[in-house]
């Protein structure tokens, strides 16, 4: 915590000189301005609506492409000829970023809170689907097999002995994720025009208020280390019988 807190305060001196080797408030502004322009922001009641806008879209999109994203990755990764007809297609889509639909989306769905949640399900379902996928076909064929020789049933198998395997894959997933629909989010409202943070990041540049876009940036960051500190503290708590994560303790 310590030497978190001495770069925190490094990076706000570099910000500070650079503003003043700079000598323009309009392309770098001081900590100072940015500080009283976030205090101001702080006292809007529209501002936390806007805080709580994105974050509501956020982890509604996280948790909708949870979901579908551990159904689809269990169920290509159970299946020898559901991986073989689906891994040319999952790789092709794979590394499509999510911003080249967004004005198809927009087309559809307009710049409203569906479209963001839209835009999220789509950057993050794969993913997580791989990493699943991945996590079951990790687990040891010998554990699948004693299962069976004690009459377990596929459905009992899958439930007590590949998804407890693949667990640890799933929880990095749905970690690395969490940041994810908060940055596709924010995307959605510059470009899109969707409710939210990044509805109002995109005015305020429009307006040339520096200072807020600063204070914006601000917020987005405390908001990512919020939702990161809650993912890691989730799967810590939910996988901490794991002997990976009884190793970290």
């Amino acid at each position: 915590m310590l030497y978190g807190i001495v770069g925190v305060v490094l990076l706000l001196v570099a910000w500070q000189w650079g503003s003043a080797a700079v000598g323009s408030e309009t392309a770098l502004p001081s900590v100072p301005s940015v500080v009283l322009a976030l205090g101001t922001l702080a006292l809007e009641t529209t501002f936390w609506g806007e805080v709580a806008v994105t974050f509501g879209i956020a982890l509604l999109g996280w948790g909708i492409a949870a979901i579908v994203g551990v159904l689809l990755g269990v169920f290509v990764g159970t299946s020898v000829t559901v991986r073989a007809a689906t891994r040319v297609v999952l790789e092709f889509l794979r590394p499509i970023p999510a911003i080249v639909i967004l004005p198809l989306v927009m087309l559809i769905l307009g710049p409203t809170p569906e479209m963001s949640v839209f835009l999220i399900v789509f950057g993050v379902t794969l993913p997580i689907a791989a990493q699943t996928a991945a996590g079951v076909e990790s687990v040891d064929p010998v554990m699948r097999n004693t299962a069976r020789s004690f009459g377990m049933r596929p459905a009992e198998v899958l439930w007590s002995v590949v998804l407890p395997g693949a667990s640890p894959y799933i929880g990095t997933a749905m970690r690395v994720a969490a940041p994810i629909t908060l940055i596709l989010t924010v995307v959605a409202g510059m470009l899109g025009g969707a409710p939210g943070i990044g509805s109002s990041l995109s005015i305020a540049q429009l307006a040339g208020r520096t200072e807020d876009i600063f204070a914006y940036v601000l917020v987005l960051g405390m908001m990512g280390l919020l939702l990161q500190a809650a993912a890691v503290r989730t799967e810590r708590r939910l996988l901490h019988w794991h002997s990976s994560y009884r190793k970290g303790e």
